[in-house]
């Protein structure tokens, strides 16, 4: 981190740093595993070949198996990286769905605001007109005849 320079610091660049470097370690897994698995296949091809000697056959099958072993292992690797990157798509989409809810709530909080601020403001026009209309009413001619 860049401490003391005010460029490239807080949780932000942390945790973008943290995913880069999360990012380079899964990138290397998955190289490493996948030149494990081409090195195996290619040393179990080369040890499957048939030869007379009976001792060498069974070498070359216990030589086979240990390579069989080493692909499975490394596919084993694979699948759980593919299931990781899955737990962190799932979470990382949690908290695009978190984000987007509480934008939302924003939105929705100013628009509520704004409707109160529109319903005081028809409250005081209706009130203005009813005083309005009283005030007509109460001085009318009609009304002064009514009473008479």
């Amino acid at each position: 981190m860049n401490k003391g320079t005010g460029v490239g610091t807080g949780p932000t660049a942390a945790a973008a740093a943290a995913a880069s470097q999360k990012q380079k370690a899964m990138m290397q897994r998955v190289e490493t595993d996948i030149a494990n698995m081409v090195d195996n296949f290619t040393q179990l091809v080369n040890v499957a070949r048939v030869n007379d000697p009976p001792v060498r056959n069974s070498q070359e099958a216990f030589m086979m198996e240990m390579r069989a072993a080493r692909m499975v292992q490394a596919s084993h690797s694979l699948l759980k990286l593919v299931s990781e990157l899955k737990q962190t798509a799932i979470f990382s989409g949690f908290a695009s769905l978190n984000d987007h809810v509480e934008q939302r709530t924003v939105e929705f909080k100013q628009q509520a605001e704004k409707t109160d601020r529109m319903l005081a403001r028809i409250g005081e026009e209706a009130a203005a007109s009813l005083k309005e209309l009283e005030s007509h009413y109460y001085s009318s001619a009609q009304r002064t005849a009514d009473t008479a």
